[in-house]
């Protein structure tokens, strides 16, 4: 699995923590971390809505499978994240949270509160959700004796959100599209997405707009 990690302009200091710990949990499961920033307070600035709009173009191209971000609270960005289409994204507390997300809901982004409750043991927190949420399959249902009305469920949001949301091509034509670059416009975007993504549409209409 190719995990992205997204954070915002307040907590941009506490990247390197969260790749690091992220990493350290993932890769012994086999996956890989691609970070987008902000990878420190001098790197171009990502509100939590742009959090949500990058979430959206890497798992709506294919260059990303799951999606780790947040802001202060972690309901900006979930908040941001769930707007957009073929994104399922929960808000991640505590290892519970990050088990039972997982098992029931089986989405593809999870946002984190990077200010609030973050003090003694944050990092150990961390490394505790990221553990529950990549050790193992996902989707698997609980308690397991739900599994089966829980799987079914999730097929049906899944469905509910094509049918409600416009598709992502559609939605980066007329989103603003000066918003749209000062999301995408960076480094770190550019350097991963363009490796990564397998959309065809999505890339080709990112690589014009980029000229």
């Amino acid at each position: 699995m190719k995990i992205a990690l997204i954070n915002e302009n307040s907590q941009a200091s506490k990247n390197e923590l969260i790749y690091n710990t992220l990493k350290n949990v993932v890769e012994k499961y086999g996956h890989t971390v691609d970070n987008y920033g902000m990878l420190d307070g001098n790197d171009l600035p990502l509100t939590y809505v742009q959090n949500g709009l990058l979430a959206a173009i890497l798992l709506n191209s294919g260059a990303a499978d799951f999606v780790i971000t947040g802001c202060g609270t972690g309901s900006g960005a979930m908040l941001a994240c769930n707007s957009f289409p073929r994104v399922l994204c929960g808000l991640i507390v505590d290892p519970s949270d990050a088990y039972m997300f997982g098992q029931i809901n089986d989405g593809n982004c999870a946002a984190f509160p990077f200010a609030k409750g973050f003090g003694w043991g944050a990092e150990l927190n961390l490394e505790y959700c990221f553990e529950k949420l990549f050790n193992g399959p996902r989707g698997q249902g609980y308690p397991r004796e739900r599994a089966v009305p829980e799987q079914r469920n999730k097929k049906i949001l899944d469905e509910v959100k094509e049918i409600t949301h416009t598709p992502m091509l559609e939605i980066l034509k007329k989103i603003d599209q000066k918003f749209l670059l000062e999301t995408i416009d960076r480094p770190s975007f550019k350097n991963l997405f363009f490796a990564n993504a397998k959309d065809k549409e999505i890339v080709d209409f990112i690589r014009n707009l980029l000229k």
